[in-house]
């Protein structure tokens, strides 16, 4: 039986999330990749137990996650059984809807028919009366967002979430999703967006809109689906996601152009200089920003949990830092 590090809370930060009484780590997992059918047991666990030694207490999923679909929620779910649940009030557990599940019309995007359905159907598959978080993965175009934002606020009222977030919105779009659910009487937590050093959209106003809400936010891919790391440095190595086929977050080959290679090997080069490894500089660069909650990262062994969170030894950034990033990445 798995019994927690003792000391698990002197090793972490933990920030307030937005305007909300709760507080995440800076650093949280995620349960995309690595989780799925095809995946042992014994090796997600050793994952899972070392992040939370480490004083991880978020864990992200989504109904699609595996593979296949479903299949990470199957995976923790047997986890929280046989281990983890002693320890379910110490979690933040968080899981999502928006992407395709199920056949026909009511197993993809934002109606409340399938948002209710989906959240029931993880609820199960985790062994759960209620996730602390759930999310609207994506924006519907073609559903009013007053529905969307309906089923959020039913989910809360019927005590299967606590709080509620979105993810992937644009600034506009978060601002009336929060609008909506501030006269509904449920606030909206938490945005999720894709943010790394490679993908800075989110720099286009959507901080901003976060930041007015009150809301906190957590970003995911802040690694670049790996391309941020000593994986990539010398091409594609046999094994690594960009050598699997398309889909379910591979990154894709295309990626690795020679410029993106040349960035990414003068960005190693800064790293070293800061006695950091690109990954924990690429993670230590999204949370400069006073106005990020909190990172998600994913791993494939234990030792990549504790890469990560050494992020955390050297936060800071000189002004000459910054403007070098910002030079490479515009190179």
């Amino acid at each position: 039986m798995y019994s927690a590090n003792p000391d698990r809370y002197n090793k972490l930060k933990y920030r307030r999330c937005g305007n909300s009484g709760l507080l995440l780590p800076a650093i949280s997992f995620g349960l995309w990749h690595n989780f799925g059918e095809v995946d042992s047991i014994a090796k997600c666990k050793a994952i899972l137990f070392n992040a939370f030694d480490l004083g991880i207490t978020h864990f992200d999923l989504a109904n699609n996650y595996g593979p296949p679909p479903g299949a990470a929620e199957t995976t923790f779910g047997k986890i929280l059984k046989e281990d983890l649940g002693r320890y379910r009030d110490e979690l933040i557990i968080s899981s999502k809807a928006g992407w395709p599940m199920w056949p026909g019309p009511y197993g993809d995007l934002g109606s409340k028919k399938y948002l209710v359905a989906s959240l029931d159907q993880s609820l199960k598959r985790m062994g759960l009366d209620y996730v602390d978080i759930f999310y609207h993965h994506r924006p519907d175009p073609n559903t009013p967002m007053e529905e969307t934002m309906s089923a959020l606020d039913l989910m809360v009222r019927q005590g299967k979430a606590l709080y509620v977030g979105i993810s992937s919105y644009s600034a506009e779009e978060t601002r009336k999703a929060a609008a909506i659910l501030k006269e509904l009487g449920t606030p909206c937590l938490i945005h999720q967006p894709k943010y790394s050093m490679l993908d800075r959209w989110v720099e286009n106003g959507l901080l901003d809109a976060v930041e007015e809400t009150g809301m906190g936010c957590i970003t995911f891919s802040s690694l670049a689906q790996g391309l941020l790391t000593n994986k990539y440095l010398k091409g594609i190595p046999e094994g690594s996601r960009a050598s699997r086929p398309l889909g379910n977050g591979a990154l894709e080959a295309d990626q690795l152009t020679p410029e993106n290679i040349l960035r990414i090997q003068q960005l190693d080069l800064l790293a070293k200089e800061r006695g950091q490894s690109l990954a924990q500089m690429a993670l230590a660069w999204v949370l400069k920003d006073s106005r990020i909650t909190s990172v998600i990262i994913g791993a494939s062994k234990p030792e990549q949990v504790q890469d990560a969170v050494g992020c955390l030894d050297k936060p800071s950034f000189t002004n000459e830092e910054l403007n070098r990033i910002n030079s490479i990445l515009a190179s």
